[in-house]
């Protein structure tokens, strides 16, 4: 029986046996439909050229549909057209209006395509949910344009629809909008597993992008909770980003995208650095600044007095924090500064660069004014950067450590595990958990360390937590014994720049691994499977995606440029649609040539398990909750003819 209160509750939703069944008929027949297809895609990166590629070209489905529906009737290079449009509308319409004689026919004929491709990928959706996603302006234009059902007695009416677009002078909003919506309808439900900053340009371009998307959820990665942190004004994570982000040259998505003031940095960076060259610390040039371009010199000596600072207030937060335990990570104590060398665990090596005139060698973690100055500044610009904090707050709102959904586990790094594959137990704050306790320990505190700081249980300054999560040989978003940034800044000798993965990184080739951490989290290990991030796959060397006989699948493949040489590929996408679950295999994503056109190639998609029946939505995990509906509704309507409740 269903509790009256709740009953009384839906009433005034459905106020009478009509409304209620009306409902009931209207989920039940949602339940029968094939399951949506779901994308999962981790480490973005910043690179949202290829990204919104991959999400506009649906990972080569689109290109499927249009082989499948135009095959015999277009050729090669006008499907290859027709699919250019869909992913890049705007700029696929400003090449073809200079090279068009009769651009109005264009459009025409290419709104006539585009609504056999829209119907291709809507069939598994209602009327309703389609409706939900068509631009407003033109939802009841391309609502009749989708369903058309008698071709014979309507002809002219399509026709005029279409004409009549053309005439207005509309076409070309029409068509943009329209290919957005087949590429929203391609895509049911996004995941992102990890890792939307660093490296790349523009992430902040993805969380516009993905701020305005139908249905999106994030399980966090390492790069992602080091600028939760810094949203929080932690030092430690602000010189963190920083730092990461002027060795990419990111200046424009730094200052003009996120509004970081780097005016202090640039002028104690300049005056401290003056006559060094700080060769070791040039950015790296994988695009080019539009709007704030800064002098490689300048951004070098920038590089490392933020640098030398995180080494700093790095420091600081391990010695508040014995219980992370990463003393050896305390360097600058180490330093001969007279020599110019240090002592590390297997020995004493030379400085390639050893002119550290911020460092006071009796003191070596303390600040100088100038430094703290300049971070409290920095600190200010984080905390009001308007854009930064919404971002930061929907990645929250939308995100997880970990997530489980339709027989999935998604998370970006690891499960601490010993090296026998027991779940390893981890203290934070005084607390010790392991496995999914862990996990479910850490993502309150990270939310609490964000919006209720006086709540959380974390020792030191807030933000602390999340910087640990970035680098720590604990944290399941690292899955490292350290993270070796001051070696590969200062030494010259790559052996002391390794950084040797846990357990984990082994045991997940086990099958029964594999299942051991499916149980735990709840899910049935024998048909279920994880989804993990973090660790791009170098299928060069002959590595695979596909752990533990195909329980587990990495799907870091390297969609960063920084990434690519060591891996041969440029990311992957996994599909999972009614049928089956794919991997799509992508190569190097080519921006927009000179004339205008696209060049891509289509990514290489391989079914890695085939469903032994076709997957409905009553088998989901939406499919649960609708069928509940579907039972308090029928509760409801018996309380209608019962008398229990009266009709409205």
């Amino acid at each position: 029986m269903i509790d009256k209160h709740l009953l009384r509750h839906l009433s005034k939703k459905y106020p009478d046996v009509k409304s209620a069944t009306e409902e009931i008929v209207n989920l039940s027949a949602i339940l029968s439909l094939p399951k949506g297809t779901e994308y999962f895609l981790s480490d973005l990166h910043g690179e949202h050229e290829a990204f919104i590629h991959m999400l506009k070209s649906a990972s080569g489905v689109i290109r499927s549909k249009i082989e499948e529906i135009f095959g015999p009737d277009l050729n090669r290079d006008e499907r290859d057209e027709l699919a250019a449009l869909v992913y890049n509308a705007e700029a696929e319409i400003k090449r073809r209006k200079k090279s068009e004689e009769d651009f109005n026919k264009w459009c025409k004929v290419s709104i006539l395509r585009l609504v056999l491709i829209c119907q291709a990928v809507s069939t598994k959706y209602t009327r309703s949910k389609v409706r939900k996603r068509l631009p407003k302006e033109f939802a009841y234009i391309i609502d009749e344009l989708l369903h058309t059902d008698d071709e014979a007695n309507k002809g002219n009416y399509y026709g005029q629809i279409i004409n009549t677009i053309v005439e207005c002078g509309v076409a070309e909003y029409f068509i943009v909008e329209f290919t957005d919506v087949i590429s929203s309808l391609a895509v049911d439900r996004l995941h992102i597993i990890g890792d939307i900053w660093d490296r790349g340009s523009h992430p902040d371009y993805i969380m516009d992008f993905l701020m305005g998307y139908h249905d999106v959820d994030f399980q966090w990665g390492n790069h992602d909770i080091v600028w939760m942190g810094a949203a929080t004004g932690n030092w430690a994570c602000i010189t963190n980003v920083l730092r990461m982000n002027i060795s990419y040259n990111n200046f424009d998505m730094l200052e003009i995208g996120y509004g970081i003031n780097l005016r202090p940095l640039a002028i104690m960076a300049a005056r401290v650095y003056r006559d060094d060259p700080c060769e070791f610390f040039m950015p790296k040039r994988l695009e080019e600044n539009k709007f704030d371009p800064v002098d490689d010199k300048l951004a070098a000596k920038m590089n490392k007095a933020i640098a030398i600072c995180q080494f700093k207030v790095e420091g600081q937060r391990i010695m508040a924090h014995p219980e992370y335990g990463m003393e050896n990570r305390l360097l600058l104590d180490k330093i001969d500064y007279e020599k110019g060398t240090i002592r590390l665990r297997d020995g004493e090596y030379p400085l390639r660069d050893a002119n550290f005139p911020t460092i006071d060698p009796e003191n070596p973690y303390e600040l100088t004014d100038d430094e703290r100055y300049m971070l409290n500044a920095l600190e200010a610009s984080f905390l009001q950067s308007e854009k930064l904090q919404t971002h930061i707050k929907f990645i929250y709102s939308h995100g997880a450590l970990y997530k489980t959904v339709n027989g999935n586990l998604l998370y970006h790094g690891c499960i601490p595990m010993d090296a026998e594959g027991n779940f390893e137990n981890c203290m934070v704050n005084g607390v010790t958990v392991s496995g999914k306790a862990y996990m479910d320990y850490l993502d309150d505190q990270v939310r609490k360390a964000y919006f209720n700081p006086d709540e959380s249980e974390e020792i030191g300054r807030s933000g602390d937590l999340m910087w640990y999560l970035w680098l720590g040989s604990k944290s399941p978003l690292f899955g490292k014994d350290q993270m070796t940034t001051f070696e590969r800044c200062f030494i010259a000798d790559k052996k002391t720049h390794k950084e040797y993965t846990v357990p984990y990184y082994k045991l997940i080739n086990r099958k029964d691994i594999c299942e051991k951490i499916l149980s735990e989290f709840g899910l049935d290990p024998k048909s279920s499977h994880i989804l993990n991030g973090h660790v791009p796959v170098k299928i060069k060397d002959g590595e695979s995606p596909v752990k533990g006989e195909g329980k587990l699948f990495i799907i870091d493949g390297g969609m960063s440029k920084a990434y690519q040489k060591q891996t041969g590929i440029a990311g992957y996408t996994f599909i999972f649609n009614s049928r089956y679950m794919a991997l799509a295999e992508h190569k190097p994503y080519s921006p927009l040539q000179k004339d205008g056109t696209q060049v891509f190639a289509s990514p290489v998609i391989r079914t890695v398990t085939t469903l032994e029946k076709r997957m409905l939505v009553r088998d989901t995990d939406l499919g649960k909750d609708l069928e509940r509906e579907v039972e308090e509704l029928k509760e409801l309507v018996k309380a209608y003819r019962t008398g229990e409740l009266k009709e409205l």
